[in-house]
């Protein structure tokens, strides 16, 4: 995953909404990837313990599609700057400067709009709303 850096980017709030409908295609190809990727487990598993004997599986090429469909999504998604918490739900933080610490924006992808931050030790449990005094 995403190693974060010095440098890594603050979003506005505005910035992060812009982002919006972009990290709902994205986050949307995630779920969507993750979910096939987990039907095909089993046959996968299967086919590794079989490795050694020559075994395989016809679901080999569609899985490595889907794998690597899964990882370029992720992939674009950490680019932007933007950190993925939960592969299942589509949550993510976006940091975000407030009283001059580092906090995080919260959004999951059932959600209409960014409506919620968090301390960056505090997760996703320690989530509160956005108040006026958030730009």
């Amino acid at each position: 995953m995403y190693e974060e850096t010095e440098e890594a980017r603050v979003f506005t709030l505005s910035e992060a909404r812009s982002l919006m409908p972009r990290l709902r295609k994205l986050l949307e190809r995630v779920v969507r990837e993750r979910e096939l990727l987990l039907d095909m487990r089993i046959e996968i598993d299967h086919a590794r313990e079989k490795a050694e004997l020559g075994g395989g599986s016809p679901l080999g090429p569609a899985y490595l599609k889907h794998m690597i469909a899964f990882s370029e999504a992720i992939q674009e998604i950490e680019i932007l700057g933007v950190h993925v918490k939960d592969f299942r739900t589509g949550l993510v933080d976006f940091p975000y400067e407030r009283d001059g610490r580092i906090i995080y924006l919260c959004w999951r992808l059932d959600e209409d709009e960014i409506g919620w931050w968090h301390e960056t030790d505090s997760g996703f449990a320690g989530r509160q709303p956005l108040t006026e005094d958030f730009d």
